[in-house]
This record gives structure tokens, C-alpha cells and sequence, in this order.
């Protein structure tokens, strides 16, 4: 019995570390940007679809490929999920041009959306029942210690040995993770359960699920329109030395883990008014960090904030869509938070590109503002939702009334 705890132990360690590597290869392009720029001669703006590709890739390949693959061997699906985020990030790092590079980032993302939607339910299936909510924040310890570490590491790696340099050793830490995935994971796991296409479709026609992926999009990639062009903006903007660029992605990456924290413990009650406070605070991070940018000590302490309150909406986000999944379309709740992703990517996708085209047109420094009023359209729209929980609650509330009588 021990043996067998023990073996389901590495097992989830083999998938924290596939969810390190997925989750560096996501946001390895930031720190790597004006590298990739000036070795293939393209703008930093051009460069910067490495981030708006790869997030529409997972966009719509996680519920799209998740589905098709649902009666598939867990197992044998996870390691196809691995070898092609390898393939990916090797074509990645032997990319002759843009174009190939773009190729081999959609590549990289349809495997990430894939392990996205079924890491989950691994990690619970290897553990008892009181012990899955234990095991899925073991395993996705890989994200954010890909947050912390991995994007700056990789970064530091970039600048050193060039930024394909970054892409093989990537490729590496996939191999690792195959491998331990071979040996590790048990290839007796339930298969997955297909959804239909009409429990789907209850997710994206309902208004009140709508809704919260509008607030999602808006709030969690309006940060994005600043951050995928971050490296370029402090080396351009705030002065600092391109290898001091990776201590400050690792100071980001630090708030990040913090406001991560945070977010879960405040969003535990009532995630959507919590939601509120969290975006009030992080559009007027970005609105000040166009004041504070050009300015070394002042430009840190923002950004720090910012990384703070970053990453700080998506436990609140994922609950506050389950939550409403259960009350509107119940038999589609486990589909829920496979949408919820879909709808952050969405949100860094559509950041990404709009921080390109503010870039081309007005300068770097105005990301900043741009990603604050994004972010304030999701301030809108979350007291739009808190009006219609109100309401909500005031209809439950009321005594039904039959023939003069309360009920």
C-alpha cells in the first residue's frame, strides 16, 4: 500500500514537471522578444505573435482536441500531449524565419490546452477521494514554479546562449517529463467522457456564462497588453540593462506566486466581489505605471504590484464560473472550466495583439494605460454581474404568494 502511495507520489511529481515545461514554453517569448526580433529581423511587434498565436492555439484547440481525444487512454494521451509539445519547442528552436517560429508556437499550444483539461483529472484519479484537491495543487506547483523560475531562467539562458538556446533547453525538461510520464504515471486511469455538443453549446448561449468569460477575457489580458512587451519597455522606457531584464522577470514572477495566493483565500466567500476590488486595484497599477515606468525605483515597486495583481483573478474567476455553471447549466459543469481557459487565453491573446499594434502606432510606454482601461471594462461588467446576483437573490427571497397566502 505504501509502495503503491509512494509510486502515485512520483506520478504527480512527473506531471508537475510537464506543467513546468508547458508552463515556461507559454511565456518564455517575453523575456525572449527583442532577441527573437533582431536575430530573424522582424519588429518586436512581429515577434510578439509568438504570444498572440500561442494563446489563441490553446484557445481553441483545448476544448476542441479535448473532446475528440475524450476516449482516448489517459496515459496514452499524455504522452502523445508531451511528444508533440516536444516536437513543437524543437521546431521552435531550429526556426529558420518567423513563419516557421509561428508554426511551431501553435504546435507547442495545442499540446498545452490538451494537458490543461486533463491534468486535472489524473492528478484526482491517482490519489483517494479526501486527497484530490492536494494532488491538483501539486501538480499545478509546475505553473507556478514556471512563473517564478522558468520564464526568467529561461530568459538569462536567451541572453547568454541566444534565445534558441531557451527553446532546446525547454525541449529537454519535456523529454524529462515524457520520460517520467512513461515510468511513473499508471496506464490503468479511467478514460475520459465525452461531452456533447449541445451541453457545449448551454455554456457559450447562456448570458450569465457569457458574461463572466467577458470578465475573464477583459480582466485577466488586460495586464497583457503591457506585459508581452515588458522586456522591450524597461530596457527602452526605464533604462535597465537587458541581463537585468531576468532578475526582474524573477521579481514578477515572485508577486505573481503571492498574489496567487492571496486571490485564493479572498475569492473563497464571495469570489465576485472580491473580483471587483481585485480589478479596481490592478487597472489603477496600470494606469500608474505609465507615470512610473521611465523611472527605475518607482518603475520596480509598480511592477511588482502589478505582478501582484496579475495573476491574482484566476481562482476567483474559475470558482465564480463553476459556481455559475451549477445553477444554469449544471450537466455542463465540468466543461465550465475548460471554457474559463479558453477565455484566458483569449484574454492574452487579444492583450498581446493590441499591445502590438499600441506599440506600432503610439509607443511602448502607452500599453500601460491601454491595459488599464481593458482591465476597467472588466470592472464594468463584474458590477453588471453583482447587479444580476442581487437581483437574483431578491427573486429567491420573495414568498410566493397563492391565493392571498405566503407560501
Amino acid at each position: 500500500m505504501k509502495q503503491n502511495t509512494n509510486r502515485n507520489t512520483l506520478a504527480l511529481l512527473a506531471l508537475a514537471v510537464s506543467a513546468f515545461a508547458i508552463g515556461t514554453t507559454e511565456f518564455i517569448s517575453v523575456g525572449l522578444l527583442p532577441l527573437i526580433a533582431e536575430d530573424l529581423h522582424i519588429s518586436i511587434t512581429g515577434a510578439g505573435l509568438t504570444v498572440t498565436l500561442y494563446a489563441l492555439g490553446v484557445t481553441f484547440g483545448a476544448p476542441i482536441l479535448t473532446s475528440l481525444t475524450s476516449t482516448i487512454s489517459r496515459k496514452t494521451l499524455l504522452l502523445w500531449i508531451m511528444l508533440v509539445f516536444i516536437a513543437g519547442n524543437l521546431l521552435a528552436a531550429t526556426a529558420s524565419g518567423i513563419v516557421m517560429l509561428l508554426i511551431a508556437r501553435v504546435v507547442s499550444s495545442l499540446a498545452h490546452g490538451v494537458f490543461m483539461s486533463i491534468g486535472s483529472t489524473i492528478a484526482a484519479d491517482l490519489v483517494p477521494e479526501n486527497r484530490r484537491a492536494s494532488a491538483i495543487a501539486l501538480m499545478f506547483s509546475g505553473l507556478t514554479v514556471a512563473t517564478v523560475t522558468g520564464v526568467p531562467i529561461g530568459t538569462y539562458l536567451g541572453q547568454q546562449l541566444g534565445w534558441r538556446a531557451a527553446f532546446f533547453a525547454i525541449v529537454a525538461v519535456g523529454v524529462i517529463a515524457l520520460i517520467a510520464n512513461l515510468v511513473l504515471v499508471s496506464g490503468n486511469l479511467r478514460k475520459g467522457t465525452r461531452t456533447r455538443f449541445s451541453t457545449q453549446l448551454k455554456l457559450v448561449t447562456n448570458g450569465r456564462l457569457l458574461l463572466a468569460f467577458s470578465i475573464t477575457a477583459l480582466g485577466y489580458g488586460g495586464t497583457f497588453v503591457v506585459f508581452t512587451y515588458l522586456s522591450p519597455l524597461l530596457n527602452e522606457i526605464t533604462g535597465f540593462k537587458e541581463h537585468t531584464v531576468a532578475l526582474i522577470l524573477l521579481l514578477y514572477g515572485v508577486a505573481i506566486a503571492i498574489g496567487n495566493v492571496i486571490g485564493g483565500r479572498a475569492a473563497n466567500r464571495k469570489p465576485i466581489r472580491a473580483l471587483l476590488i481585485m480589478f479596481l486595484l490592478q487597472s489603477l497599477v496600470l494606469f500608474l505605471f505609465m507615470f512610473t515606468a521611465p523611472f527605475k525605483a518607482a518603475g520596480l515597486i509598480t511592477l511588482f504590484f502589478m505582478g501582484l495583481l496579475a495573476f491574482m483573478n484566476v481562482p476567483g474567476l474559475q470558482i465564480y464560473v463553476v459556481q455559475l455553471a451549477e445553477r444554469f447549466a449544471p450537466e455542463a459543469k465540468d466543461v465550465a472550466s475548460a471554457f474559463n481557459i479558453a477565455a484566458f487565453n483569449l484574454g492574452i491573446a487579444g492583450g498581446a495583439f493590441l499591445g502590438g499594434l499600441i506599440t506600432d502606432s503610439i509607443g511602448l510606454i502607452h500599453t500601460t494605460w491601454v491595459g488599464g482601461i481593458m482591465v476597467l471594462g472588466a470592472v464594468l461588467l463584474t458590477l453588471w454581474s453583482i447587479k444580476l446576483e442581487k437581483a437574483d437573490h431578491t427573486t429567491q427571497s420573495q414568498p410566493i404568494i397563492l391565493g392571498g397566502i405566503p407560501q
